[in-house]
C-alpha cells in the first residue's frame, strides 16, 4: 500500500498561488536519504514529511537539495492536509516536533495560525558579495544565524523589492541559506513587502517563506511600532500573511488550499 501525498498551495486562497508544498504522510519513520529523494522527485521549495507520534506529529522539510531546520508554508500545508483529511478535528491543535522545537498550528475561520519562534535580525556590515549579488543600494542590512542563516536586506522602496534580480550564482557562494529583500509597502493594504532568495538550498526563489516572516516580523514591528502587520511576499505567485510579534515568538497566520491527492507507491 502507498504512501498518502498531497500538494498544497500555502498562504493563498487560490490555486496556483502562494508557495506550493508536497505532504506526505508517514505511517513510520523513513531514513533521511529516502525523504531526500522523494522531495527530489516533488521538485517543489519544499517537501514536508509527518509521522505520528503520542502526543503529535513529527515533522520535517527537504527542499529538492538539503534538509532545512524551520519552514513555514509546508508546516501550513501540514496543518490544513490533517485537518481536511480528518487526520484532527477542527477543533483540535496540531502540534509538530521539530529541529527548531515544537509548533503549533491552530484553525482561526479560513486562516491557521502558526506558532513559531521570533528570529530577530543584528545589524551587520553589508558584505561586498551579498551587493554585488542581489544588485540594489541597501537602507539596512541585518543577519539572523538561527534556523539556517539569513541576511535580511531593506531597501528604498517597493518598487526595488518587485525589479530585484539577483545574480544566482554569485549569492550561492556566501555561507548562508538565503537573503530577505524587503521593503515598508507602498500597497495600501500592506506594511511589509519582500522576496526571499536561496539558491544555496535549491530553491532561486522562494515564492511565499513563513520562516523568513519570523525575521521579518520582529524587524518591522520595531521599525512600525504595531504588534501586527500584513505582509505580502511579491514573488510570480505572491502570497499574503498576517504576522504577529508577541515576545519571543512569531505567530503567522495564512490560508491554504489543496491543488492535488495522489499515493507515493516509490
Amino acid at each position: 500500500m502507498g504512501l498518502q501525498m498531497f500538494q498544497v498551495d500555502a498562504f493563498t486562497a487560490t490555486p496556483f498561488a502562494g508557495n506550493s508544498a508536497a505532504v506526505c504522510l508517514l505511517q513510520e519513520p523513513r531514513p533521511a536519504q529516502w525523504m531526500q529523494q522523494v522531495a527530489r522527485e516533488m521538485n517543489l521549495s519544499e517537501t514536508a514529511f509527518l509521522c505520528p507520534r503520542a502526543d503529535g506529529f513529527a515533522l520535517r522539510w527537504f527542499t529538492p537539495e538539503v534538509e532545512v531546520p524551520l519552514c513555514g508554508h509546508a508546516t501550513l500545508a501540514s496543518a490544513h492536509v490533517l485537518w481536511e483529511a480528518g487526520h484532527l478535528s477542527p477543533e483540535a491543535t496540531a502540534s509538530f516536533h521539530t529541529q527548531s522545537g515544537v509548533l503549533t498550528a491552530t484553525r482561526q475561520g479560513a486562516w491557521i495560525s502558526l506558532d513559531f519562534p521570533a528570529l530577530p535580525p543584528v545589524p551587520v556590515a553589508a558584505p561586498d558579495v551579498l551587493v554585488q549579488a542581489l544588485r540594489v543600494t541597501p537602507v539596512y542590512v541585518g543577519e539572523n544565524r538561527d534556523a539556517g542563516a539569513r541576511y535580511l536586506v531593506e531597501v528604498a522602496s517597493e518598487e526595488i523589492v518587485r525589479t530585484v534580480q539577483p545574480d544566482f550564482a554569485l549569492l550561492k557562494t556566501l555561507p548562508i541559506q538565503g537573503a530577505i529583500v524587503t521593503s515598508r509597502a507602498s500597497t495600501p493594504e500592506f506594511d511589509c513587502v519582500s522576496r526571499y532568495f536561496a539558491p544555496r538550498a535549491g530553491v532561486n526563489e522562494d515564492p511565499v517563506t513563513g520562516s523568513a516572516h519570523c525575521c521579518l516580523g520582529p524587524f518591522w514591528s520595531q521599525r512600525l511600532g504595531q504588534e501586527t502587520l500584513m505582509a505580502y511576499q511579491a514573488s510570480a505567485r505572491g502570497g499574503v500573511l498576517r504576522v504577529q510579534v508577541r515576545g519571543p515568538r512569531v505567530l503567522l497566520g495564512g490560508q491554504a488550499v489543496t491543488v492535488l491527492r495522489g499515493e507515493l507507491v516509490g
